[in-house]
């Protein structure tokens, strides 16, 4: 811990959010239909995202049983979370850490009792997606006050909205970054031509046009630590943002990762691929990048196909995180970036700084 930092009050709960996902093969299904169902990921009428949420989760149910089978069953992501809350609970004193899951137990609604019983001096609400989407942190913090307001929890309470460049986190996913690209040079030789692919999930094209940040956020992430890369390595490597778990048949951000291995394959290009808006291992890095994927660059005959891990509980990332928990509470209860006020353009009307702002005017 820096001396120049905050501490933060005794009895501070931080609440971390993350997708979920499912503990064992009986609860895929009931999972993805969680999943689709949110008015934040498929925006239709209430009676026909009931039939579309069922439709899309059937769909594919058989892709998803044999996916979560090569994890042993379940998602590992709960388990790697918990791994996360205690590393950030040994590194902030006084504080309590709580995970709430979006589609999976522990569920938001649940959670929301626990810290109430816990009766924390503050609270602060931290979505481990390091960028904003009303897809993501959006929904969780929409769930969690519907949550909150159920229970009776109240407590100044401070909302982290997303924190995607922040120096010391660019700088500690830089490092895994830095190692694989360092082995993929080692193995392939110095000549060889590599390319840095950072894979985040995608979006609809719809969803970013009617004002969401989350692709703005993105990119300035992975310039972010493109720069902690080029610092440590004295140049600049090749690099493309790709976006990959598309899900419905819209038009989705582009390029898709599978098109950018294609490229890469036609410009005889290796690929290290860097999942940018995960900081855990779950089923769309290891199953997704490090086996479907894998089977499309082998297919194409790629010079090499190399993945950076995610950052689970690295403790350069814990401690980026906790650095960024203690500035956010010290910034006081309300909303708040990484870097106290709004980070992302005006022009995003879905960031959550333009209905806070309309909120205090009124």
């Amino acid at each position: 811990m820096n001396d120049s930092e905050p501490v933060l009050p005794v009895r501070t709960a931080i609440v971390l959010f993350n997708l979920g996902g499912p503990d064992g093969p009986d609860s895929i299904k009931p999972f993805r239909v969680n999943l689709f169902s949110d008015p934040a990921i498929i925006r239709a009428p209430v009676f026909v995202r009931f039939w579309l949420a069922r439709l899309i989760a059937r769909s594919a149910q058989k892709k998803a049983e044999e996916g979560y089978a090569l994890m042993g069953g379940k998602s590992p992501l709960l388990d790697l979370t918990r791994q996360q809350a205690d590393a950030l609970e040994s590194a902030l004193p006084g504080a309590k850490c709580f995970i709430a899951m979006r589609y999976w137990h522990p569920f938001a609604r649940d959670v929301a009792r626990e810290v109430k019983a816990w009766n924390p001096e503050r609270i602060l609400l931290l979505p481990l997606y390091p960028q904003f989407s009303t897809t993501t942190t959006g929904s969780s913090l929409a769930d969690w006050h519907d949550s909150a307001a159920r229970a009776g929890l109240v407590a100044p309470t401070t909302t982290l909205c997303c924190w995607y460049d922040d120096p010391a986190f660019a700088a500690a996913t830089a490092e895994p970054v830095i190692r694989t690209y360092e082995t993929a040079r080692a193995e392939l030789g110095a000549g060889a031509k590599i390319r840095l692919l950072f894979s985040a999930h995608g979006l609809p094209e719809s969803i970013v046009k009617a004002g969401d940040p989350y692709q703005e956020e993105v990119e300035a992430c992975t310039e972010a630590v493109m720069a902690a890369i080029e610092r440590r390595l004295g140049h600049r490597p090749d690099h493309q943002v790709c976006y990959q778990s598309r899900a419905t048949p819209q038009k989705w951000l582009e390029p898709s990762t599978e098109q950018a291995i294609e490229q890469a394959a036609r410009d005889n290009a290796a690929v290290v691929v860097i999942p940018i808006a995960f900081v855990s291992e779950h089923i769309e890095t290891l199953v997704e990048l490090d086996v479907e994927y894998r089977e499309v660059a082998d297919h194409l005959k790629l010079p090499g196909y190399y993945r950076a891990p995610a950052q689970n509980d690295d403790p350069a990332f814990i401690a980026a995180l906790a650095g960024i928990a203690r500035r956010a509470v010290a910034h006081g209860p309300g909303l708040c970036s990484h870097r106290g006020g709004r980070a992302c353009d005006a022009r995003n009307r879905d960031c959550p700084w333009a209905r806070y702002r309309a909120v205090v005017a009124a």
